[in-house]
């Protein structure tokens, strides 16, 4: 199992965030330096890369499904607008959009995520394996485990991708990144459901849509 020196290395050297230094160690047996060239195979180490550059530019796309039941809305930024126009990431935006409409997610990363969301959620997670009978050791790794689920639920970038689900929409982002050759960021989403409102948001960016149409 790789120490988290190695995971700290590797994420020194590409960039790329612990889970996916972790799954790149774990990939090739632990060794640095092939977790690094696994992690340029897949496209992440060269997106981290670009990550702090800053993304002004992009565009908002929509989607609607379901004979109008079903909308969203999703801001995807890069860094030119040139990028904004290409084929390929307005397809990204589509997917992105489509993907919104299926899985409902409720925020687009973990930090998004209030603290009294998660204090809730663990909560209720904590009590769920005691009842359960756990010794607590086990039932310490059990909540852990369930809380990194409970994200994958909730969290857009967590995700399982819709068209792939041996990747993450993070996976998919940061291919996308690679291939464009920009910084590429998910910035926000609004999820609306007919007859129930608004039924998921990232940051304000709905209460921006409700006064640009007057609502």
């Amino acid at each position: 199992m790789a120490t988290m020196e190695q995971i700290k290395e590797l994420r020194e050297r590409t960039g790329a965030g612990i889970l996916d230094c972790k799954k790149a160690l774990g990939e090739v047996g632990d060794d640095v330096q092939a977790a690094i060239d696994w992690l340029r195979a897949k496209g992440i180490a060269s997106a981290a890369k670009k990550a702090g550059r800053a993304a002004a530019e992009g565009l908002v796309e929509s989607y609607i499904h379901a004979g109008g039941k079903i909308g969203v809305m999703v801001e995807i930024n890069c860094e030119t607008d040139f990028v904004a126009l290409n084929e390929g990431f307005r397809s990204l935006a589509r997917d992105l959009a489509m993907h919104i409409a299926a899985a409902a997610p409720e925020y687009v990363r973990r930090d998004e995520v209030p603290a009294e969301a998660f204090e809730h959620e663990k909560k209720v997670q904590v009590e769920k394996t005691m009842a359960e009978g756990k010794p607590q050791a086990i039932a310490e790794k059990i909540v852990i485990g369930r809380m990194s689920k409970w994200y994958e639920d909730v969290c857009l970038l967590d995700q399982k991708w819709f068209k792939d689900d041996s990747k993450t929409v993070d996976q998919v982002v940061k291919e996308a990144s690679s291939t464009i050759g920009e910084n590429v960021q998910v910035r926000r989403f609004s999820r609306f459901v007919m007859g129930e409102g608004l039924v998921r948001r990232s940051d304000d960016f709905a209460a921006e849509v409700a006064r640009a149409v007057g609502g």
